[in-house]
């Protein structure tokens, strides 16, 4: 395989390793992993929504935590926020191609979630039931 060389005038991109306390991708891997954030990217794959749009079909999110995730992913590039000038004051949301990326990608664990629940519930079932066992075993050595 041939060895590609870098150009001595141009800089090394840094290695990135979100394992590293310090490292940038940690703030992104925070912001992608919440919740809210999971649904809004779903939900904007679907085409451009309006703030009360996303608050409705986004059952128990609050219009303070709906507000914050939409402008966390504006910042990193994700959503685009277009403001227009009208009466009332109309603010849509939709994708950017970057963010195009990530919410297929995380509609793959939405997608995930679904298909696998059942079984999540049936593991959790069976390890509170053995939780118990333990606890009430242990309650009675003493």
């Amino acid at each position: 395989m041939d060895e590609q060389r870098q150009d001595p005038q141009r800089p090394r991109a840094p290695a990135w390793n979100p394992y590293l306390a310090t490292c940038p991708t940690r703030q992104v891997l925070d912001c992608i992993a919440d919740k809210w954030a999971v649904l809004v990217l779903g939900l904007l794959l679907g085409g451009t929504r309006r703030f009360g749009e996303l608050r409705r079909d986004i059952q128990g999110v609050s219009q303070k935590m709906l507000t914050q995730t939409l402008r966390s992913l504006e910042r990193d590039g994700i959503v685009r926020r277009d403001a227009y000038a009208t009466v009332p004051p109309k603010v849509e949301y939709s994708l950017t191609t970057l963010g195009e990326s990530l919410a297929t990608t995380l509609d793959e664990l939405r997608l995930w979630a679904e298909r696998n629940i059942e079984g999540v519930l049936r593991h959790r079932e069976t390890f509170d039931a053995a939780a118990g066992e333990s606890v009430s075993a242990s309650a009675k050595g003493r």
